[in-house]
């Protein structure tokens, strides 16, 4: 005689039980962002920034820096922008490496005589010529 094996019950609810557990989990996160669509408040608008009282404050040029941005007393932040001017205006900037600024007469007793000064060294020496 044959031996039959007993076949065991397969588990079939719980796969269903957790398909039905996930199921409302979805619809859920689906139904929250319309929610938070519908009650979006207005931006509001950006409050400017106030510049920084130490850039703005007025120092005096030397006399070799008031040759060129003038005799007047100005903050830091002009001073390079009419320095920036004076560069463009007599075409001081160097063509083939442009961060390096070609010195005239005026411009190389502000940079401490030297010919040939790198835009980021710039400030450096006009910070040496403003008080």
């Amino acid at each position: 005689m044959a031996t039959k094996k007993a076949k065991k019950p397969a588990k079939k609810a719980a796969p269903k039980k957790a398909a039905k557990k996930a199921a409302p989990k979805k619809a859920a996160k689906k139904a929250a962002p319309k929610k938070a669509a519908k009650k979006a408040a207005p931006k509001k608008a950006k409050a400017k920034r106030k510049p920084n009282a130490a850039f703005m404050k007025a120092l005096t040029p030397s006399a070799a820096l008031a040759a060129v941005v003038g005799a007047k007393a100005l903050p830091r932040t002009e001073a390079v922008k009419q320095i920036w001017a004076y560069i463009r205006k007599n075409k001081l900037q160097d063509a083939k490496n442009k961060r390096m600024i070609n010195a005239d007469d005026k411009l190389k007793v502000v940079f401490g005589g030297k010919s040939q000064v790198s835009m980021f060294d710039m400030a450096k020496h006009l910070s040496k010529h403003l008080s």
